[in-house]
């Protein structure tokens, strides 16, 4: 009997070393995701050229020290103030929490506080004088099932770049503006012309001052990105963001795949990633720096 006791004891401990074991690999886990770096996945083309949907990245937690909204699968009550506080600089891209329902987002800094924000016909105007904007040379990019457009009706306003190439392979055809910022942070928009929802919410035609604390952001693919210029009714932030709401900064593409991948065929998982994205470094060239 006295056996029998032993044996069903030592189960039962190691039942429950089992579950402890469970338990702090957990909280290792959510601390790692919460305060050092997590992974991020694209849904959308928002942030095109530079972000395609389907690129898997690596978020950091840590660059602008931490708040609410640094707790991963927004766990955390919202509260006021950050630890080891650090603005962004205008040019980086960050992961917030989205000022209505909490889902996240990924968008530029444009504006700090105290700047003044304008958008005109398509230019960003920063303090009063637009940013340097230079045409590039077109951006071709296959369309895949992660693309924005299939060349279908409806599918996207990136659909009127949508074409045939040489091969006969459907692409988009996109034109290109370098745009750089004050500070000399340097990037890749998409410049679709003149379109009239680009000027509806905050910077139509005129000034908005970005109060303490809080950052003015938008989407790289500014005809085709719900950020600081729209409200919260069209799915956009509203203005500028809380300093606060910020969880981390964008460092690196770490895969990125065409859509195709089934969770029940782990051939496709390799056979869907995109060559060349893979180590794609998100930090902003610097001019000058």
């Amino acid at each position: 009997m006295a056996k029998d006791k032993t044996k069903g004891g030592a189960k039962e401990e190691s039942w429950g070393k089992f579950f402890r074991d469970i338990a702090v690999i957990l909280l290792l886990v959510l601390g790692i995701h919460s305060f050092i770096a997590k992974p991020f996945y694209i849904p959308s083309d928002s942030m095109m050229p530079g972000l395609l949907s389907g690129d898997r990245l690596l978020v950091s937690k840590y660059p602008y020290g931490w708040s609410y909204a640094s707790v991963s699968f927004h766990l955390a009550p919202k509260f006021a103030g950050r630890i080891f506080a650090r603005l962004p600089e205008r040019g980086d891209i960050v992961v917030l929490e989205h000022p209505g329902d909490r889902t996240d987002y990924i968008k530029r800094v444009v504006g700090l506080p105290g700047d003044t924000i304008e958008v005109r016909g398509g230019v960003l105007i920063i303090n009063g004088t637009p940013v340097k904007r230079e045409q590039q040379p077109n951006l071709i990019i296959p369309v895949d099932a992660n693309t924005p457009s299939r060349g279908e009706a409806g599918g996207s306003a990136l659909d009127i770049f949508a074409k045939q190439d040489a091969q006969g392979r459907m692409v988009l055809d996109i034109p290109i503006i370098r745009e750089t910022l004050p500070g000399g942070a340097t990037f890749d928009t998409i410049d679709m012309g003149e379109r009239p929802s680009a000027d509806e919410y905050h910077p139509n035609g005129r000034p908005y001052t970005v109060e303490a604390d809080h950052v003015f952001l938008m989407g790289d693919n500014r005809d085709g990105s719900a950020d600081s210029r729209f409200p919260i009714s069209a799915a956009g932030l509203e203005g500028a963001v809380p300093f606060d709401s910020i969880a981390g900064r964008a460092e690196i593409i770490t895969f990125s795949t065409d859509g195709t991948a089934k969770w029940y065929n782990p051939l496709s998982w390799f056979t869907a990633l995109r060559s060349g994205r893979a180590g794609t470094d998100l930090t902003p060239e610097r001019k000058g720096s």
